[in-house]
C-alpha cells in the first residue's frame, strides 16, 4: 500500500517528536536547550492547526523539518559544540565550529520559502522582483528580532546564556548571523523557486 500524504506528515510528526525527546533526555546546557527548540514547539501546534484549512506544498514541509531537527540537535549540544560541526571545523580548517552558521543559514532558507508560499497563495505581492524583495526584507527582520530575543537572554540570564549565544569570541557574530540568513534566503529563492512554484499550481 503507497504512503499516503498524511501518513508522510505523521511520520514527520514522530520524527519531530523523537528529536525532541532525545535531544531534551541529557542536553548540554538545560536552558540552552529549552531556548533553542522554543521555535519548534511553536511550530508544531500551528502547523497542526492549519494543516487542513491551509496545507503547505510538500517542500516546505521538508524544508521545516530539516529546520527543526537542526535546532533540535543544536539544543541538545549547544550550537558550539555540536559534533557535526567539529568535523566541518577541522576538515575545512575553519577558526571556530561553523554548526551556528548552518542553523542561520536555515532560518534564512526556510522563512523565504514559507513567506513566498503564503504571499503567492494570498495573491499578496505582484511581480517576482517585488516578491523576492519583500521575502528578503521579511527574512531580514526575522533574523533582526532574533538577535534582539538573543540580546534579551543575555540580559536576563547573565553569564547563562553563554551558551545560547554561541559568539565563540566572535565580535562580529551578530552581522555574520544575519548575513547567513540572508543567504540562505537567496539560496532558497535562486534554487528552489521553480520547484515551489511547480508545487504550488495545486494550491492556488
Amino acid at each position: 500500500m503507497p504512503i499516503t500524504r498524511n501518513t508522510t506528515h505523521i511520520l514527520m510528526l514522530l520524527a519531530t517528536g523523537i528529536g525532541l525527546v532525545f535531544s531534551g533526555l541529557n542536553p548540554f546546557d538545560r536552558t540552552t536547550w529549552v531556548l533553542e527548540i522554543i521555535p519548534v514547539l511553536i511550530a508544531v501546534p500551528i502547523l497542526i492547526a492549519t494543516h487542513k484549512k491551509f496545507p503547505l506544498t510538500e517542500l516546505l514541509y521538508w524544508c521545516i523539518l530539516i529546520h527543526a531537527l537542526v535546532l533540535i540537535l543544536g539544543g541538545a549540544y549547544s550550537y558550539a559544540r555540536v559534533p557535526l560541526g567539529f568535523s566541518l571545523q577541522e576538515w575545512f580548517d575553519l577558526a571556530r565550529n561553523p554548526y551556528d552558521r548552518i542553523g542561520h543559514f536555515f532560518q534564512g532558507f526556510v522563512p523565504a520559502l514559507v513567506a513566498r508560499e503564503i504571499l503567492i497563495r494570498h495573491h499578496v505581492v505582484n511581480g517576482a522582483k517585488m516578491l523576492a524583495f519583500i521575502i528578503l526584507c521579511i527574512v531580514l527582520a526575522i533574523s533582526a528580532t532574533y538577535e534582539l530575543i538573543e540580546c534579551a537572554a543575555a540580559l536576563i540570564l547573565g553569564q547563562g546564556a553563554d551558551e545560547f549565544l554561541g559568539t565563540q569570541g566572535d565580535p562580529w557574530d551578530t552581522q555574520s548571523d544575519m548575513f547567513f540568513a540572508l543567504v540562505g534566503a537567496i539560496t532558497a529563492l535562486l534554487c528552489f523557486s521553480h520547484w515551489h512554484d511547480t508545487q504550488l499550481k495545486n494550491k492556488r
